[in-house]
């Protein structure tokens, strides 16, 4: 299983972003898909995940600004971010964990940049 991440760059506060993650299998096969995030010197943390159900989750300091969503036709999640702030300056992770093995796989990550 491979994950591919795209989408990342430098952006202006307050603009917009949206990134992608392509898996080489169905996701379909995957029981959650999610986006985590590491700024420098931090932890990684959830940004948003959605389930096989469409259900989503976010992270307390995105939420109001950015939406995941899932295509199962293009084997694909994506991350919508919206009124970017410096502090969502980070590097972003695309996970998905498959329902066969319970095992989580991980695409490189894709660096957001936000400039005051």
């Amino acid at each position: 299983v491979q994950l591919q991440a795209s989408g990342g760059g430098l952006v202006q506060a307050g603009g917009s972003l949206s990134l992608s993650c392509a898996a080489s299998v169905s996701t379909v096969s995957f029981r959650s898909m999610g986006w985590y995030r590491q700024a420098p010197g931090k932890q990684r943390e959830l940004a948003a995940s959605i389930n096989s159900s469409g259900s989503t989750n976010y992270g307390d300091s995105v939420k109001g600004r950015f939406t995941i969503s899932r295509d199962n036709a293009k084997n694909t999640v994506y991350l919508q971010m919206n009124s970017l702030k410096p502090e969502d300056t980070a590097v972003y992770y695309c996970k998905m964990t498959r329902y066969l093995n319970n095992v989580d796989y991980w695409g490189r990550g894709t660096l957001v940049t936000v400039s005051s």
